[in-house]
């Protein structure tokens, strides 16, 4: 009973546990070659300045962050290109 647990079961579980990890050293090196891609960095969020609200959607956005538009002369800004293109002059 013994003798058939080890050959049937414990042994080849050894030899695919022993096969797995030389596939793996070998392998495995390879994996760590591919070029990876640099991950994106979050747009930067300005916290200082002046504060312009948008007259879309009324969200205060920075003068540096801002999407502008000339409207009558007049500098106007934006939180983003979908507000200032639903701008509408009265």
């Amino acid at each position: 009973m013994m003798r058939f647990l080890f050959l049937e079961v414990v042994l080849p579980l050894l030899v695919l546990w022993l096969v797995r990890n030389v596939l793996r050293s070998i392998f495995g090196g390879l994996h760590s070659s591919v070029v990876r891609q640099p991950p994106k960095q979050a747009p930067t969020i300005h916290t200082s300045g002046e504060l312009k609200k948008d007259p879309v959607c009324g969200t205060f956005v920075s003068v540096d962050a801002s999407v502008t538009k000339r409207v009558k002369g007049e500098l106007v800004h934006f939180c983003s290109p979908a507000c200032r293109d639903k701008y509408r002059v009265a």
